[in-house]
C-alpha cells in the first residue's frame, strides 16, 4: 500500500485536526509531506504534535519513517527505464525471463484486482455505455497504444467516440466540443505527463466526467477523475507492463458492448457491409477437391 492508501484506509478513525492534516497531505501528494515536520504542520494549519501523533496512528515509527516511505514512492514514480532495468537486474533470480515475467504479471493481476471495486468498474462501464455522452480518449507517449486499442473497439460499439491527438497544441479544439456529462478517458502512467493534468483539469471544469487508468502511485489527474483504475505495472524490465491495464480495458469493452448489444449488433452488421463494399479483407478461398 502507498502512504496515500494508508491515509485513506485510516481516515475515518482520525480526529478533526488529523483529518485536516490528512486532507492537506493528499492535496499535493506526495510533495506536501516532504518538508520538515514544522512546515507540514504549518501548511495544514495544525500543531507539530498533531503531525507526530497522526503518522504513528497510521502505523509509522515516526515522522522520519513516514517521510522515508514518501521519498521511496517519489523515487519509484520518477524512475527512468535505465534505473528500472538496473534495479531489476541487480535482484534478478536465475530463472528464465519467461518465468520471471509470468510471476510478475500474475502478481500485478492479483494486486490490482484486490483493489478494483466492482461498483467502480460498473460505474465506469455505465459512463462509457451511455449513448447520450460523447467519449474522448487520450494516452501518453507509451500508453497511446492502449488508448488506440480502446478507441478502435468503442467506435464500433457506439457512436460519438473521439481519439484525441497526442499534440497538446490541438487539445483546445477537442475541449471546445466537450459538453457537461461527456466522458474523457485518460491513460497516464508514471513519469506522468504535465499536459495530461492540465487537460484533465480543464475538461473537469467544463463538467466532463474523467475515467483514469494509472498506476498504484496515481497520476495527478486522479484529483479530478470520477473513476480511477490504479493498475500494478511492475515487470522485470526497463519498461512498465501494460498487460493488466489491457485486461481491465478489454473487460470494460465487453461490459459496454453487452449493455447495448442490440444497437452494437446493428452497427457491426453495417460495418461488415462497408468492409465488403471496400474489399478491405481478403475472402477465404474455397477448398478445391482433388479429382480421383
Amino acid at each position: 500500500m502507498t502512504v496515500s492508501d494508508v491515509i485513506h484506509a485510516h481516515f475515518d478513525t482520525l480526529t478533526r485536526a488529523e483529518k485536516q492534516l490528512a486532507a492537506s497531505l493528499l492535496d499535493n501528494y506526495p510533495v506536501s509531506g516532504l518538508g520538515s515536520i514544522t512546515t507540514v504542520a504549518e501548511n495544514a494549519g495544525v500543531s507539530t504534535p498533531t503531525v507526530a501523533r497522526m503518522v504513528q496512528k497510521l502505523g509509522f515509527r515516526g515522522f522520519p519513517d513516514f517521510q522515508a516511505r514518501l521519498h521511496h514512492e517519489l523515487e519509484t514514480t520518477l524512475s527512468s527505464p535505465i534505473t528500472k532495468h538496473d534495479r531489476w537486474a541487480a535482484n534478478a533470480p536465475g530463472t528464465h525471463i519467461l518465468n520471471r515475467f509470468a510471476d510478475a504479471i500474475m502478481t500485478n493481476m492479483r494486486q490490482t484486482l484486490a483493489h478494483v471495486e466492482t461498483a467502480e468498474f460498473d460505474g465506469a462501464s455505465a459512463l462509457l455505455a451511455d449513448r447520450q455522452r460523447s467519449i474522448y480518449i487520450i494516452g501518453g507517449r507509451i500508453t497511446k497504444a492502449l488508448a488506440d486499442y480502446l478507441f478502435t473497439h468503442l467506435q464500433v460499439i457506439r457512436p460519438n467516440v473521439t481519439q484525441i491527438a497526442s499534440n497538446p497544441a490541438s487539445w483546445p479544439h477537442y475541449v471546445l466540443n466537450m459538453k457537461a456529462g461527456d466522458v474523457l478517458v485518460i491513460f497516464d502512467i508514471r513519469r506522468y505527463e504535465q499536459e495530461m493534468e492540465t487537460l484533465g483539469r480543464v475538461a473537469r471544469e467544463r463538467g466532463v466526467e474523467i475515467v483514469l487508468f494509472t498506476d498504484p502511485w496515481a497520476s495527478p489527474v486522479a484529483k479530478v477523475a470520477a473513476k480511477v483504475f490504479r493498475v500494478h505495472i511492475e515487470a522485470p524490465s526497463a519498461w512498465d507492463s501494460s498487460v493488466v491495464t489491457l485486461f481491465i480495458v478489454e473487460a470494460l469493452i465487453e461490459a459496454v458492448q453487452s449493455s447495448g448489444w442490440e444497437e452494437t449488433s446493428d452497427r457491426m452488421k453495417t460495418l461488415e457491409g462497408l468492409f465488403e463494399a471496400s474489399r478491405l479483407f481478403r475472402k477465404p478461398r474455397p477448398e478445391v477437391t482433388a479429382k480421383p
